[in-house]
C-alpha cells in the first residue's frame, strides 16, 4: 500500500505530530511548551526529509501528493490557531510578540486565505491544462512561516519558565525585547511572502495560459 513507503509514513507521522503540538502550546508550563517546540521542529524538518526521499528514491505517489500538502496545512492551522486563542484571552498575562500584543485576525485570513485559494486555483489551472508547481516564493514563504511558529512556541515556553522561576533580571528583559522583535519580523516577512507568492502564482498562470493558447 502507498502509505507504507517511507516518505508517506513520514508524512503521516507529521499529521500525528501536528495533532500533538496544539495542546502542548496551550498548556501553560515550560516543560510542555518546550516539548511542543521540539515536536514542531521534528514536524517541520520531516517535511524536507519526506520530499527528498520521495524524489531521490522514486517513491512519489498520488497518496503522497494528496497527504503532504494536507499535513503542511494541518500543522499550520494547529499552531496559528492556538497562538490566536492564547493572545485573545486564553492567556491574558502573556503578551504576544506583535503590535498591540495580540495576533490579528487579518493575519490568519491572509495566511489561510492564500492556502485555500491556491488549493482551489491549482485545481482550476489543472483542468485548463496548466500545472502550477510550487515556486521559490512559496517555498521561502513556508520557511519564514516555520521560523515564526518555532520562535512563537519558544516565546510562550520562556514566558512560562519566567513565571515558574520568577525571572527578573536585566538579561531577561533584554532577551524578551530581542525575541519579540525577531518573532515579529519573521511573521511580517512571512505575511509579505504569502501575498507575493500568491501574485507569482497568478502571474505564472497567465503566462503559461497564453503560451498554451499560442502553441
Amino acid at each position: 500500500m502507498a502509505w507504507r513507503n517511507l516518505p508517506n509514513a513520514i508524512t503521516l507521522g507529521r499529521i500525528v505530530l501536528a495533532l500533538v503540538v496544539a495542546p502542548m502550546i496551550v498548556t501553560d508550563a515550560f516543560s510542555w511548551r518546550l516539548a511542543g517546540f521540539i515536536v514542531f521542529l521534528a514536524a517541520a524538518f520531516s517535511d524536507l526529509w519526506d520530499g527528498h526521499l520521495a524524489r531521490s528514491r522514486n517513491l512519489v505517489s498520488d497518496f503522497g501528493k494528496l497527504m503532504d500538502p494536507l499535513a503542511d496545512k494541518l500543522l499550520l492551522a494547529l499552531t496559528f490557531i492556538p497562538f490566536y486563542l492564547l493572545s485573545h484571552g486564553w492567556e491574558p498575562h502573556t503578551r504576544f510578540p506583535w503590535f498591540g500584543g495580540v495576533l490579528p485576525l487579518w493575519v490568519l485570513i491572509v495566511i489561510f486565505g492564500r492556502e485555500i485559494f491556491i488549493t482551489v486555483f491549482r485545481g482550476y489551472a489543472a483542468r485548463r491544462g496548466v500545472i502550477l508547481a510550487a515556486g521559490k516564493a512559496g517555498k521561502l514563504k513556508a520557511v519564514f512561516q516555520n521560523i515564526f511558529v518555532g520562535a512563537a512556541i519558544f516565546w510562550y515556553a520562556l514566558q512560562s519558565a519566567a513565571r515558574e522561576n520568577a525571572w527578573d533580571t536585566a538579561f531577561w528583559s533584554f532577551w524578551q525585547k530581542f525575541h519579540a522583535g525577531f518573532t515579529m519580523v519573521s511573521l511580517a516577512v512571512a505575511v509579505v511572502l504569502t501575498v507575493y507568492s500568491l501574485y507569482v502564482y497568478l502571474r505564472d498562470f497567465g503566462i503559461l495560459g497564453r503560451k498554451r493558447g499560442a502553441s
